[in-house]
């Protein structure tokens, strides 16, 4: 990668797969943006850009690299795979680039400052990091499971499929409202008919939705 690609991404702005951020942030904060990408599709969190996508790069690569590996040590499970490149901007700032793929060890968490028992998993939509839904991390340990899963259509199921024939989409709130069922019930049926390829789920900035898998509008 030259200093024009890093020109020409920067001026693109922040996105599903890209950050910036002018140096490396505090630990637990840089943690959350990569593990928000290994959960989701992948990214590149770019060091050297300031907030207003001005490429400024960074003096000591070395020692930004060094708190890069001691955050992702220290606050990340299960480790995440990841890459650095350094690009050189002037004779005595490079930019950093940290390549994160979609992670086949999903999901992954961001371990809490006081204790490894305090730990919440992130993801990426839009240009935030979220944590993530009860349902999105069940979806996400399951994902290769490659279990046959099997249900029964009960009337609740059968309500939820004339409700999103209907009107298209649900979140778990709106469930269990509509169905008259807790909130982790109707994250349950709606998990299980996921991972039976009955319905998809979306992550969205006003919270996460399931659609009909055949009509993902």
């Amino acid at each position: 990668m030259t200093a024009a690609d890093i020109e020409r991404l920067a001026g693109r702005g922040e996105g599903q797969t890209l950050e910036f951020k002018q140096r490396t942030p505090e630990p637990p904060r840089l943690a959350k943006e990569i593990i928000a990408f290994a959960n989701t599709d992948g990214g590149r969190l770019i060091i050297g850009i300031d907030d207003d996508g001005n490429v400024v790069g960074v003096k000591d690569a070395d020692e930004e690299e060094f708190a890069l590996r001691n955050a992702l040590e220290a606050h990340c499970t299960p480790k995440i795979k990841w890459r650095t490149e350094r690009v050189e901007i002037t004779r005595k700032r490079d930019v950093i680039v940290i390549a994160v793929p979609r992670s086949k060890l999903r999901p992954h968490f961001l371990i809490g400052k006081d204790s490894q028992h305090d730990k919440m998993a992130y993801v990426r939509v839009g240009d935030r990091s979220l944590e993530a839904t009860r349902e999105a991390v069940e979806l996400m340990a399951t994902a290769d499971s490659g279990e046959d899963v099997q249900f029964e259509f009960r009337e609740v199921e059968l309500r939820l499929m004339k409700y999103l024939e209907q009107y298209g989409r649900i979140g778990v709130n709106s469930f269990s409202r509509f169905a008259n069922i807790s909130e982790e019930e109707a994250g349950q049926v709606l998990v299980t008919l996921t991972r039976a390829d009955v319905l998809a789920h979306h992550l969205d900035l006003e919270g996460d939705y399931f659609t009909l898998l055949y009509d993902q509008s």
